[in-house]
């Protein structure tokens, strides 16, 4: 198992690596915003290549990766394109130009490889195990939370592109669909994808450890880079935003409260 995680890691700091050096060329640090979900799908394909002799279990678990980092790389790849390079790399750049782009190698490519690789070790449980795996109830559970995850985050990215794509819209708050439900239903269906993934990992005999895995992706999406980083964000240009935050649930969907 160690070996197997330790060829997962070298794999994306190779890849992270040469999507930094594509960075340089064109000027642009958020091309990493999709190479993180493509990461995924690389590493999930790392492990069952180097394991070779798949199970059911293994299966399962590589489709719904799979199918997930092509859908978030995809979709950021799609609202990346043609737009410049995001505030936060911006600011960094500007802040210290002349070190920005080993800083960023360091700071930005490596750093979200081997994040990458840990939130991923549930597939390296799973695939990495030696027990023959096949599909029980808890797979069938864990495809269910994976999938529900799947389709909140997929419409809830639907809803708002739609939202924005409306020019009458510009300045306003999306509080309809999921959006009235969460602040963030895209974050959400993210976590429970990973909670979906990290409960088959658990539960492969031996892998506990990888429970890390789903708790990570919760903080980063919660405290880090996800909902705590957009919040103050939104809060400082969308006027209508504070009353918004005052009634519907930041996470976890729920029903809507009341203002006065």
């Amino acid at each position: 198992m160690i070996t197997l995680l330790a060829f997962g890691l070298i794999v994306l700091m190779a890849v992270m690596s040469l999507v930094w050096l594509s960075s340089l060329i064109l000027s642009d640090v958020s091309i990493v915003d999709p190479a993180w979900g493509f990461g995924f799908v690389v590493v999930a394909l790392t492990y069952a290549i180097a394991e070779g002799d798949l199970t059911a279990r293994d299966w399962l678990m590589l489709a719904i990766v799979v199918v997930w980092g092509l859908r978030l790389g995809g979709f950021l790849m799609w609202r990346k394109w043609g737009e410049p390079e995001d505030y936060r790399y911006a600011a960094m750049r500007a802040k210290r130009p002349a070190s920005f782009p080993y800083r960023s190698l360091v700071t930005v490519f490596l750093l979200q490889a081997v994040l990458l690789w840990v939130v991923a070790w549930p597939v390296a449980a799973a695939i990495g195990a030696s027990d023959p795996g096949g599909i029980g109830v808890i797979e069938v559970v864990a495809l269910l939370i994976a999938a529900t995850g799947l389709v909140f985050e997929s419409l809830g990215d639907l809803q708002l592109a739609r939202f924005k794509a409306d020019p009458s819209n510009t300045g306003k708050v999306l509080d309809s669909g999921l959006w009235r439900y969460t602040r963030h239903p895209n974050y959400f269906g993210d976590a429970m994808v990973w909670w979906g993934v990290g409960l088959i990992g658990v539960t492969t005999p031996g892998g506990w450890w990888s429970i890390v895995g789903p708790i990570l992706i919760t903080v980063l999406l919660m405290r880090v880079s996800g909902v705590a980083l957009l919040e103050k964000r939104l809060a400082s240009s969308k006027p209508a935003y504070a009353d918004y935050a005052a009634r519907t649930s930041a996470f976890s969907p729920w029903l809507p409260g009341k203002t006065t």
